[in-house]
């Protein structure tokens, strides 16, 4: 049977010069009809777990979420997803800054325009949802308030705003957002996610 990680393995082998006929077979296993593409695992990490909460298989319904490892990828996975390539409805998700990168990566793919931007970064998006009390709720139920707390004593931190504060500590340790990224949606408790993510979700 198709597997979805063998799928996503097997874009990444294209996108970096490789043979897409098993990709292509790929896909067809999978009935797969839409491709949503994000910048980085802590995003899929997010995408997941709310597709998770709200009792969704994406890959039963033909959707590939597929991480490209930065935005100035889109451009290539765009062309081997969409249109130029395997023919899937493209979607996705993006920082504001990279919006130029998904803009031309579409344009260049003939699809329609159809991706969602977050106004800083979905860690952004995450901590404005929930509120940095939560948020730091989040950080203690995972046992990390002592690193929180060495974060917070640093020359650099003082004065900062505690929502600026705990999207840097989200990034100050390899693998934390991924696994963050996981834990702020589940930490909604059936509150509304942010705009961008739960309008993805939703027009999938």
């Amino acid at each position: 049977m198709a597997d979805m990680d063998a799928f996503r393995d097997e874009i990444a082998r294209w996108a970096a010069g490789g043979a897409g006929d098993t990709a292509a077979e790929l896909a067809a296993d999978l009935g797969l009809r839409t491709a949503v593409l994000l910048e980085g695992p802590s995003d899929l990490a997010a995408v997941e777990a709310l597709a998770a909460r709200e009792d969704r298989d994406l890959s039963a319904e033909g959707v590939a979420v597929v991480s490209m490892g930065g935005a100035m990828s889109v451009g290539r996975y765009a062309g081997l997803l969409g249109p130029p390539g395997l023919g899937l409805r493209l979607t996705g998700l993006c920082d504001a800054r990279e919006e130029p990168f998904y803009v031309r990566g579409w344009q260049r793919a003939g699809a329609a325009r159809d991706f969602h931007v977050c106004v800083a970064d979905l860690e952004d998006e995450m901590i404005r949802a929930l509120g940095p009390e939560r948020v730091e709720q989040v950080i203690r139920s995972e046992d990390e308030l002592r690193p929180w707390q060495t974060f917070l004593a640093q020359p650099a931190q003082h004065g900062r705003p505690r929502h600026q504060q705990l999207r840097r500590f989200l990034s100050t340790r390899k693998g934390r957002k991924i696994r963050y990224g996981s834990l702020l949606v589940e930490a909604l408790d059936g509150g509304r996610p942010p705009a961008p993510l739960a309008d993805l979700l939703a027009g999938l």
